[in-house]
């Protein structure tokens, strides 16, 4: 595992602290860390809804309703999110 030193402003710091006194993570370390997996993980849907946007907008248009589009939209984004 990669080691790093980061600087911190004081309210995040005090923040991380909180986050490890009430138990909710074992250390700072680990608290980063999960910060940066839903950070690429949101990365990620922002990535897949961009892409169906621009192959959206350059395959016409559709009779399906806007409720079936985004159905199918969130089952397709959480397939793809469970395979990684």
């Amino acid at each position: 595992m990669a080691r790093q030193s980061i600087s911190l402003t004081n309210p995040n710091d005090e923040w991380l602290k909180s986050q490890v006194a009430n138990q909710e993570y074992s250390s700072k370390s680990e608290v980063i860390n999960d910060l940066v997996r839903q950070a690429r993980n949101q990365q990620a849907q922002v990535d897949w809804l961009r892409n169906r946007l621009v192959k959206a907008e350059t395959s016409g248009f559709t009779s399906d309703s806007k409720e079936s589009i985004l159905k199918e939209s969130k089952t397709r984004l959480n397939a793809e999110l469970q395979t990684e």
